[in-house]
């Protein structure tokens, strides 16, 4: 590595996921450099949700934890902390990550399980709450204890793409998550990745997703994108800085990226990367999008706000789980949903039937007046920026769904794992059942 300069690998998956795996480490000098004084490794997934394609590869996971093994690994933890309305242990057992624990003495950590403790984050000025857990090994404990972050090469619809930067999400507990899910959502990550940072970082690219980073099976032709490569380096904003051009995306069009950038926290400058292999690079790069294919009900009417209406948060958190729920679910149309500040008065008056508010500034503006209009069976409420189980809750219920329906294993072994994690001290913020 030169100095002002860092390196990222990228590795042709053709010839097996363990000969890429070790071509990336290997670069850096090998697993057994890499290993600190405790000979433990931390390994953060993408496991953001049970939906296919959203979450890292297993065999990528299980490769990883095999090659350090062989390196002399003490133990090896793999951690998250999953999406809203999810809880982690449904989501380890629906991908295959139980399984590969098992059976490779791998110690899965369900970070909403365990209690959490408040950090500052500078730049919104603000605590957030993070695992217990995470803030022990990861940062009190950093300098003795190796940590991996395992990402998946994704578009997503509210951060444009979701790598090493966007997975440190998942150390914050869910409930921390809602304030600032808005146009303060990227400075967020950005005070995130200042306080803790990967020591690697080891991006699943087998397959991108364009159009968001939750593709629905009826659309997975248009949103499924094979790539068939790794991407590595010990610098996680130069890795993520790849990983987004290789996507079409340019630094300066991450926000996250850019403030970590101008934080000087690792190198996000293209040119100032030297990228090993680069001919996987250059001719395997694509121009994806991370807008979603707005593919809704024709019954359904959307009122957005001309202020507030925040892509990051009630707006694209919104409109994709509609895309999900009506493609995946059968999800039904005939009513109206409002989002942001700014939405026109007689538009509102016009409204009969029922509405689904998403987001705390439309529900300031309309949400008594339309339940004393419409009726408070009629009316269902997502406050806050990004309340991911109140809006699943919600509009389960205006299109038609129930929402154990959404599980993809079915119910005894969900109301089992579901029993397990609350006798375990779940913090998720789960959708209510009733």
């Amino acid at each position: 590595m030169k100095y002002g300069r860092t390196e990222v690998v990228l590795s042709d998956t053709g010839r097996g996921i363990a000969s890429a795996v070790s071509g990336v480490f290997g670069h850096f000098g090998g697993g057994e450099k890499l290993l600190r004084s405790s000979r433990d490794v931390y390994i953060k997934v993408n496991g953001v949700g049970c939906e296919p394609h959203v979450y890292t590869d297993p065999e990528v996971l299980r490769e990883t934890i095999l090659y350090f093994r062989k390196c002399g690994a003490r133990a090896i933890y793999v951690l998250e902390n999953c999406t809203q309305a999810n809880f982690t242990r449904l989501v380890f057992k629906v991908a295959g990550y139980l399984k590969i624990c098992k059976e490779t003495g791998a110690v899965p950590v369900f970070l909403d399980e365990t209690p959490s403790v408040p950090i500052f984050l500078e730049g919104i000025e603000e605590f957030v709450d993070i695992s217990r857990f995470a803030f022990e090994r990861l940062i009190e404990q950093g300098e003795e204890n190796l940590y991996l972050s395992l990402p998946k090469l994704k578009t997503h619809s509210m951060s444009q793409v979701t790598l090493s930067v966007k997975n440190q999400f998942g150390l914050v507990h869910q409930k921390s998550r809602i304030a600032d899910h808005n146009y303060r959502i990227h400075q967020k990550f950005a005070d995130i990745y200042r306080v803790v940072r990967p020591d690697f970082v080891l991006v699943d690219g087998l397959i991108a997703t364009t159009h968001g980073h939750y593709p629905t099976a009826y659309n997975l032709e248009k949103c499924l994108v094979p790539m068939n490569l790794l991407i590595g380096g010990p610098d996680p904003l130069a890795v993520d800085v790849v990983g987004a051009a290789l996507m079409g995306f340019e630094v300066e069009g991450v926000r996250h990226l850019d403030l970590c950038r101008a934080t000087g926290i690792g190198i996000g400058d293209l040119n100032q990367i030297d990228i090993i292999n680069k001919s996987l690079f250059e001719t395997r790069k694509k121009k994806l999008t991370c807008e979603l294919l707005d593919d809704y009900p024709l019954d359904l009417a959307f009122l957005r706000g001309a202020e507030r209406c925040c892509k990051e948060g009630c707006r694209r958190n919104t409109e994709s789980v509609v895309e999900m729920l009506y493609r995946d679910h059968g999800g039904k149309g005939g009513f109206t949903i409002l989002m942001g500040k700014g939405i026109d008065k007689q538009a509102v008056e016009k409204i009969t039937g029922r509405a689904h508010i998403a987001g705390s500034c439309a529900i300031q503006d309309y949400g008594v007046a339309l339940q004393g209009r419409l009726g408070k069976r009629n009316v269902t409420m997502s406050p806050g920026c990004n309340d991911l189980a109140l809006t699943v809750h919600g509009l389960c219920r205006q299109m038609g769904i129930i929402p154990i329906q959404l599980s993809k294993i079915n119910l005894i072994q969900s109301a089992g794992l579901f029993m397990l994690t609350k006798l375990k001290g779940s913090q998720a913020n789960i959708v209510p059942l009733i």
